[in-house]
């Protein structure tokens, strides 16, 4: 989750006008970049060799 401190930095980091679109942009990679960080807090992780053959396995 993201938190009130987050979201007011995010908002003084974005130029005086913006669309909405461009925020919830912004807003999205910070809960995505969250979510990451909370799986590899959990182990919740994939070798480099893991990742290689999954993508071996997804390109086909």
């Amino acid at each position: 989750m993201i938190t009130k401190a987050e979201l007011i930095n995010t908002l003084k980091d974005m130029p005086e006008k913006f669309s909405i679109d461009e925020l919830m942009d912004k807003l999205l990679l910070l809960q995505k970049i969250e979510i990451g960080r909370e799986q590899s807090k959990k182990g919740e992780v994939y070798s480099t060799q893991e990742a290689k053959e999954m993508l071996k396995q997804w390109l086909k």
